[in-house]
């Protein structure tokens, strides 16, 4: 199963947008795995977007934290991007209480793209034009049902290319 694009009409309010259409630049497919790590804040919510991934027909790698017991963001921001950078997965979803600490920790590791999310519009656009490989998000500050949309905009969303590859590679020689 391939997924498909999600396409957001820039003059359309992010939540009127949804149409799907199949694209060849497919991003991750089913079965492919995506990392997902969060600190104590983002511990809920990180739950529910891993049951959606899973729903989605991702293979889930789990990188904690597992309960409510006070962590640092910037552990579980590494042990993600590492995840994403060495190969164990295409993808990866970061959680903390505003998703600030968790992609600034995501984004030090090369090769990864960690956007910072907050709407559907802010989650296709990190993919369309950033081609970000983490979505990162708050918990305190995005409620369930806007991440949850989130999610979907951002892997269903295909990397534009063209003048955005040449913007993209300056970010990878930073």
């Amino acid at each position: 199963m391939v997924l498909r694009a999600y396409t957001v009409e820039h003059e359309e309010s992010a939540t009127n947008a949804g149409k799907f259409s199949m694209t060849d630049q497919d991003f991750v497919q089913a079965g492919d795995t995506v990392a997902i790590a969060s600190d104590h804040a983002g511990l809920s919510l990180k739950e529910t977007l891993r049951e959606d991934l899973e729903g989605m027909g991702f293979t889930v790698l789990n990188l904690g934290t597992n309960d409510e017991t006070s962590v640092d963001y910037p552990d579980f921001g590494r042990a993600l991007a590492d995840a994403v950078s060495d190969g164990r997965a295409k993808a990866g979803v970061a959680v903390c209480g505003t998703g600030i600490g968790i992609s600034i920790a995501a984004n030090r590791v090369p090769s990864v793209r960690a956007a910072l999310v907050h709407n559907e519009m802010t989650a296709a656009m990190a993919r369309e034009h950033n081609d970000a490989n983490v979505m990162a998000i708050g918990a305190r500050v995005v409620d369930v049902d806007t991440a949850r949309a989130c999610l979907m905009a951002f892997f269903t969303t295909p990397f534009a290319g063209g003048r955005h590859e040449r913007r993209v590679a300056k970010l990878s020689a930073a």
